[in-house]
């Protein structure tokens, strides 16, 4: 997780990319009856070493390097390249892996699991799957299969030609067109729709072909004109472009095919469903709407490796000083719109206005501070403080400064403040200023003490059950081997 996840925010944006892997690791930790406590701290955690490994891996390293760009104390300092952060980065990833492998397992804690502990009344459903013509099922035992132990999730009998089997012994081999029926809970079942191979749900036909569908729950309403009726008399297909998968009654046990099950109000229904769902159900009192279970959706892989090649190309492009990385981006945004990659009524709405806002005060903050002459006053202080020390002191003061205010007022605030500080000192002294600006960087987006130092760091701290104590129990250690990692890097290669 921590190499694939620090590869990818290394040159995506660590959020989204977050927020994406938190449902999969929250799943898998529950599969193998792990605390997710265990993992999702370690997920942030490796998005953050990532992103501090290219110039565009974090905000706050565009931060820093528009901070390079607009000062005029030292004219030779030129605008940072994509992988002038990769010196500590990339050892840094390494050593962050080996961190958490070795001593993860005695300092991260094992919370009770939050979104288990919420939806521990989750509904119990009867679901009916079949084994279509070649399928890799036929021929194997239930156990061979997988449906023996499962958690959540239980075969409770198969139809063969009319006959019905209860007994699932060795002898018992599954054949084309057995009916299996499952009872198991909301997840699961959405789980065995989304993943199974080798089994087709009957009531979803086509709609497993379809690029974006959804599993949600509706429960029917009091005067339904859907009371009485059997699930096949229903013809949600055509009124509701959406499918009974299957049918949950509180306390009582449903028995038999989804199809001849008699609904009544407050039946609770689970539906797979077709993009014309929500437009066909609006304002309907047939059924309301519960929760959306599961999206599914079926990319075009052509389109991943036109973003993923155009991203490697620009990237490359950029390290070679071939061609500005801004001008490959904006090339890469235009194929993305011929190729229908994305619409252009898309584009608006994922622009990071605040993020764009506070680059722009940020950059306005640090001219401030040197034009007003604050920035030498502090930087004043800090030589008189750490210069007995020598460069590796100053290093270390700023890191320590920075890694602190990032804490607590954020990373991006953080650097905006002591780059101005940091420069002034290099140039007051006559040191080259390259390391003084990484450091800032570095110590400002590394910041793993807090869950409000960093977005990702608090996107994980409800899932994760964490407190402020667990974060800095894990996170200051860290910090600590990156400070010295970064000092002694940029010491001995910066003369």
């Amino acid at each position: 997780m921590t190499i694939l996840i620090s590869g990818f925010s290394a040159f995506l944006n660590n959020t989204p990319l977050v927020a994406v892997m938190i449902p999969y690791v929250h799943a898998w930790c529950r599969r193998n009856n792990i605390s997710p406590s265990k993992f999702m701290m370690p997920l942030s955690y490796a998005a953050i070493l990532g992103g501090c490994a290219t110039l565009i891996g974090t905000s706050t390293n565009m931060i820093v390097n528009g901070l390079v760009v607009d000062q005029t104390i030292a004219p030779d300092l030129e605008s940072l390249k994509i992988f002038d952060f990769a010196a500590v980065g990339i050892p840094m990833i390494l050593l962050g892996l080996i961190y958490i492998l070795f001593f993860g397992e005695k300092l991260l804690p094992s919370k009770p699991d939050i979104i288990d502990q919420f939806s521990s009344g989750t509904r119990e459903y009867l679901i009916e799957a079949k084994i279509p013509e070649k399928s890799p099922l036929i021929g194997k035992t239930v156990d061979e299969a997988g449906f023996k132990n499962q958690s959540g999730i239980d075969l409770v009998e198969i139809w063969r030609r009319g006959y019905k089997i209860n007994e699932f012994g060795p002898e018992l081999l599954l054949d084309r067109g057995d009916v299996l029926l499952f009872t198991g809970d909301t997840e699961k079942i959405a789980d065995m729709i989304h993943d199974r191979p080798g089994i087709s749900l009957p009531e979803v036909g086509m709609y497993t072909k379809k690029k974006r569908t959804e599993i949600v729950e509706v429960v029917v309403s009091q005067n339904s004109p859907l009371i009485n009726k059997l699930v096949k008399e229903t013809n949600f297909r055509g009124k509701y472009d959406s499918a009974i998968i299957s049918v949950h009654r509180n306390g009582e046990e449903i028995k038999g095919k989804v199809a001849d099950v008699i609904l009544k109000a407050g039946d609770v229904l689970l539906l797979f469903t077709g993009a014309d769902f929500v437009a066909r159900t609006m304002g309907t009192t047939d059924f309301y709407f519960i929760s959306k279970v599961r999206e599914i959706v079926k990319y075009e892989w052509y389109k991943s490796y036109i973003l993923l090649g155009g991203l490697i190309a620009a990237i490359v492009l950029s390290a070679l000083d071939i061609f500005p990385l801004f001008l490959s981006l904006l090339v890469l945004v235009v194929i993305s719109l011929v190729f229908r990659v994305a619409h252009p009524k898309e584009l608006p709405k994922t622009i990071d206005y605040n993020l764009g806002i506070i680059i722009v005060l940020s950059l306005a903050l640090g001219t401030a501070m040197i034009k007003t002459g604050a920035a030498d006053i502090i930087a004043t202080g800090i030589i008189s403080l750490f210069m007995p020390l020598g460069k590796i002191g100053l290093l270390t003061g700023i890191f320590i400064i920075t890694s602190i205010l990032a804490a607590y007022i954020t990373s991006k605030a953080a650097a905006a403040i002591v780059f101005p500080i940091s420069l002034t000192t290099a140039v007051n002294l006559d040191l080259n200023p390259i390391p003084f600006v990484l450091i800032v960087a570095y110590a400002a987006a590394a910041n793993f003490m807090t869950p409000i130092g960093f977005q990702t760091n608090l996107m994980v701290y409800g899932p994760g059950g964490y407190s402020f104590r667990d974060f800095f129990r894990v996170g200051f250690p860290l910090t600590v081997l990156y400070l010295v990692v970064t000092v002694l890097i940029l010491s001995t290669i910066y003369n």
